[in-house]
């Protein structure tokens, strides 16, 4: 089993880096890998709750919802939040705000770091 670290910097709905980096999250999941989720910069996005995107496209939030509940692990990074007004209470229930030391601990422990 590979450990595998996201880190995902874009919004959702600015480009489709945020899906590719979830699906992926998600297919690594089912093939019993180890999956984790660091959210930076305008990915915190990511992790708000009452997504209501316009039909036909992906709803951001209900995937990391069910990322967590497969088990998969989502941290934003609270510096970047508070500094885009995103608060604990607006959070995805099981998304927890982390500081860049536990990225570096995440780092240390994963087989691979991939960027999206």
């Amino acid at each position: 089993m590979t450990t595998f670290t996201l880190i995902i910097y874009d919004a959702p709905l600015a480009k489709e880096r945020a899906l590719t980096a979830l699906r992926f999250a998600w297919t690594a999941d089912l093939e019993g890998h180890k999956v984790q989720i660091w959210l930076f910069e305008d990915g915190v996005y990511l992790a708000k709750k009452n997504q209501n995107p316009p039909q036909g496209l992906t709803n951001y939030g209900q995937m990391i919802e069910e990322l967590i509940k497969a088990g998969v692990e989502v941290k934003a990074c609270i510096v970047c939040a508070e500094a885009r007004g995103v608060t604990a209470a607006e959070l995805i229930d099981g998304v927890k705000f982390a500081t860049i030391h536990e990225l570096i601990e995440w780092t240390v422990n994963s087989d691979k770091i991939i960027s999206f």
